[in-house]
């Protein structure tokens, strides 16, 4: 027994010693490299709804909650405290209840408050003018009724119904809490937030810097003295920097992350599925896109395998709406896309198919139909765009490709400038009601081309206040299946999204199925 005894002593020193090593192994100070893709068009990431303002301004906010960045799946049994300590439902299922820290203050001095929660969701659903310019995630706060602050540290939201995932809606970089004595104007050029990162300088066009908070809330965080973003717009460019150590962390397109590797064999890159997939958008107002035979024609002539090869390296995948397992938890599997348009393994068949459908609906060799196909000036787009007109020109489709700047995409998309286009969109998180409500609700900001059907909205709300969660897997294949064959928005491919660093950036951990989580770097630390 007493051998015993000493063992158990002995295994303990062990483990406390490997412990207290890791604790000190991180090394403080240094300043991350990762350059920007392009100009962010603000600093707010509530008024946004891209890459380039989440990547370089999330480390300056928190959330409520966040998906643990120490796990490279953000999904909902991997949502961890933040700036609350502690949620609770209501036995309806109806009040979400956060428990917020004490002592908390932002970059300014001011205490954080639960005034500051009710204050930016206030904004969020436009209840209260906050000097924001847009908000496009108020669709997700529909079943939203009521914001109850108690005390400081403690606030509740009140809903019209049972709603299991609007606590994934706090986590994640779309959601970060905002001070309610800054407003819109400052938030977007210079924001205050109580994260472990203040914005040093925004220079548009050239470089974001971020210092060192020494004031976190969290002890020993962060360990960087700060982060610098160049904002590199040139893919090649980014690539020659991170080949030249001049970055430290890097996402290379699919088809530039065999260069990288063969440049800098000890470059660590890992591949996830970026909820970032591109689809073919419709303008369903513009005769003859009102017609289901065209829109069905379009999506059967794509050869989506040919677009993996060449905009994904044939590291891409396909999927519905939702993304595809095994990183999405709610998507299509291969035999259940077969059974949809444009997805069946035999390519000729679908476009003999597409070619009687466009034949009924008037078109044929002596009379093709002539479109223009918008997508945004630049590189991926552009080929993508390209194959695609290629592939439409075997179903009797005479299009040309029209080129807009990037800076005013979004404006025209959102305006419906277009007839058909190539678009990336970037879905914040993988839940079917961020997907269904903000792309497919007919009030939403992000519903680009109109669609409206209330039959679907109602099974949006079906499945959204379903508590057994088999049950709502089953019912939210069945409205991705149904938006599919409709041919609301085809998706065409998601893309793979490769995540390189330099061996000495430590404490990185990418998310796999989400580009907007993990990216705080108060965790990250340079061993060198």
């Amino acid at each position: 027994m007493k051998r015993t005894h000493t063992l158990a002593r002995s295994l303990m020193l062990i483990v406390i010693m490997a412990l207290a090593t890791a604790a000190v192994a991180q090394k403080p100070g240094g300043v991350l490299r990762r350059a920007n893709d392009e100009n962010p068009p603000s600093a707010s990431p509530h008024e946004e709804g891209s890459n380039v303002v989440t990547t370089p301004f999330v480390p300056v906010f928190n959330n409520l909650v966040d998906f643990d960045p120490t796990k490279s799946l953000s999904r909902p049994e991997a949502i961890v405290p933040d700036l609350a300590t502690s949620w609770s439902w209501s036995a309806d299922h109806k009040t979400l209840t956060f428990k917020l820290r004490r002592g908390v203050k932002w970059h300014d001095g001011k205490p954080f408050t639960a005034a500051d929660v009710k204050c930016t969701w206030d904004a969020v659903t436009e209840k209260r003018d906050a000097g924001w310019r847009k908000s496009p995630r108020k669709a997700w706060f529909s079943n939203l009724q009521e914001i109850v602050v108690e005390g400081d540290d403690q606030v509740s939201f009140r809903l019209a119904r049972p709603q299991p995932s609007f606590l994934s809606f706090f986590a994640g970089g779309w959601s970060p809490v905002y001070p309610c004595h800054v407003d819109g104007r400052q938030m977007r050029q210079k924001p205050i937030g109580t994260g472990p990162f203040m914005v040093s300088s925004f220079e548009q066009g050239k470089m974001i810097r971020l210092v060192r908070n020494p004031n976190y809330f969290k002890p020993g965080r962060p360990y960087l003295d700060g982060i610098d973003m160049p904002i590199i717009s040139s893919p090649s460019t980014r690539n020659l920097a991170f080949v030249a150590g001049d970055t430290d962390l890097y996402t290379p397109s699919a088809t530039l992350l065999a260069e990288v590797k063969a440049k800098l064999p000890d470059a660590i890159c890992e591949v996830g599925l970026s909820y970032a997939y591109t689809q073919l958008i419709i303008n369903r107002s513009v005769a003859p896109f009102n017609d289901v035979r065209v829109r069905r024609a379009m999506a059967l002539a794509i050869d989506r395998d040919a677009v993996v090869k060449v905009k994904g390296a044939g590291l891409d995948r396909l999927g519905g709406e939702l993304m595809p397992p095994p990183e999405g938890a709610w998507g299509l599997d291969k035999a259940e896309l077969a059974s949809i348009p444009g997805y069946g393994q035999d390519l000729e068949k679908r476009r003999e198919e597409a070619r009687k459908l466009m034949r009924e609906a008037g078109y044929g060799p002596d009379k093709p139909l002539s479109l223009v196909l918008s997508t945004r000036d630049v590189a991926r787009y552009r080929d993508t765009s390209v194959l695609i007109l290629d592939h439409l020109a075997k179903i009797y489709v005479k299009g040309e490709m029209k080129t807009i700047d990037t800076a005013i995409w979004t404006n025209v998309v959102a305006k419906r400038g277009y007839t058909v286009g190539v678009r990336s969109r970037g879905q914040a998180m993988d839940d079917p009601d961020v997907a269904f409500y903000e792309s497919f609700s007919c009030n939403s900001r992000n519903n680009v081309d109109g669609y409206c059907n209330k039959e679907m909205e109602a099974l949006f709300d079906q499945q959204s206040a379903m508590v057994d969660q088999a049950a709502r897997k089953q019912l939210v294949k069945e409205i991705d299946r149904k938006l599919q064959m409709d041919v609301v928005r085809p998706t065409i491919t998601f893309a793979a999204l490769p995540y390189c660093r330099r061996p000495y950036v430590k404490g990185y951990v990418p998310s796999m199925n989400n580009q907007y989580s993990n990216l705080r770097m108060e965790n990250v630390w340079l061993d060198k």
